[in-house]
C-alpha cells in the first residue's frame, strides 16, 4: 500500500463528544497542537530506527502556548504513536481515538522524540475553544472555511466578503458532493449564514447523526447539496 501526505488540518488535536442536538462544545477535550501525517520516507526511517514494522503516527508540528499540550511537555517534532495503549496510525485516527475521552480527563500518550526515543506523557485534556470546534466539524465533512486575514493597507480591517469555501479536502464527503473552492455558503443545516460568525454557530449546531444539507451560490446560481453521514462517520 502506498501512503501520501495529507493536507494539514490546522489548530487541532481534540476530543469530540457529540450531543444528539448538536456539538456539546463544553464537553470537548483539547490538546492544543497542530499535527500532520507522515510521508513515505518518514515512515521508512521510523521503521528502520525503532524496529516498528510499519512506520506510523501523527507528527506534532506546533504546540500552542498556554494549552494542555504545552503544560504536559509535548514538543514540536514529537511523533505521537499511541493514545492510552491504542496505536495512532495517522492524524484522523488520533482525532477519533481522542473522541472517546472527555475534557478534564487525564490520558497517557506515547511519543517518539528525536534523541530520546520512546516516552510516556500524561496530559489532562482541556476544553476546546469554539472556533476550533467549528473548524473541526467542517473538516469532518471535508470543508475548510477561513475568515480573511486583516489587510495592512486597510488599516487592519478584514475585507468585506461573504462566507465562502476556502478549501475542499480530496476524497472527502464535500468533494464527492461536488463542493468547490469559492462556493458561497448560503445555508448550513437549514440555517441562513451571512457572516463568518453565523457559519461558526451553524457548524456547532450540526447534529451528530445524519447528513448535512448545504445551500451554496456558484456563478449566480443557487445549489443544494447534501453531505452524507454524520460527524465522525467514516
Amino acid at each position: 500500500m502506498r501512503y501520501f501526505p495529507r493536507m494539514l488540518l490546522l489548530a487541532m488535536v481534540m476530543v469530540v463528544t457529540i450531543a444528539e442536538t448538536g456539538v456539546a462544545t463544553g464537553r470537548w477535550g483539547w490538546l492544543g497542537v497542530r499535527v500532520r501525517d507522515l510521508s513515505e520516507q518518514e515512515m521508512a526511517e521510523i521503521s528502520s530506527r525503532h524496529g516498528i514494522r510499519e512506520g506510523f503516527g501523527a507528527m506534532i508540528v506546533d504546540v500552542l502556548r498556554e494549552t494542555p499540550a504545552e503544560s504536559s511537555g509535548l514538543q514540536s517534532g514529537d511523533l505521537l504513536v499511541a493514545f492510552r495503549e491504542l496505536p495512532v496510525v495517522d492524524t484522523r485516527t488520533l482525532l477519533r481515538v481522542i473522541a472517546g475521552a472527555a475534557a478534564g480527563e487525564t490520558v497517557s500518550l506515547t511519543v517518539l522524540r528525536v534523541g530520546e526515543g520512546r516516552r510516556r506523557i500524561s496530559v489532562r485534556l482541556g476544553a476546546m475553544p469554539e472556533p476550533v470546534a467549528a473548524d473541526r466539524v467542517a473538516a469532518e465533512f471535508g470543508l475548510l472555511v477561513r475568515e480573511p486575514e486583516p489587510q495592512p493597507e486597510l488599516g487592519g480591517a478584514r475585507p468585506s466578503v461573504v462566507p465562502a469555501v476556502s478549501g475542499v479536502l480530496p476524497g472527502s464527503r464535500a468533494a464527492r458532493a461536488g463542493v468547490k473552492v469559492g462556493d458561497v455558503l448560503v445555508e448550513i443545516n437549514g440555517r441562513p449564514v451571512v457572516t463568518f460568525e453565523a457559519v461558526r454557530a451553524a457548524f456547532l449546531s450540526v447534529p451528530s447523526e445524519g447528513p448535512l444539507p448545504l445551500v451554496l451560490r456558484r456563478d449566480g446560481e443557487r445549489l443544494s447539496v447534501t453531505l452524507e453521514g454524520g460527524i465522525l462517520s467514516r
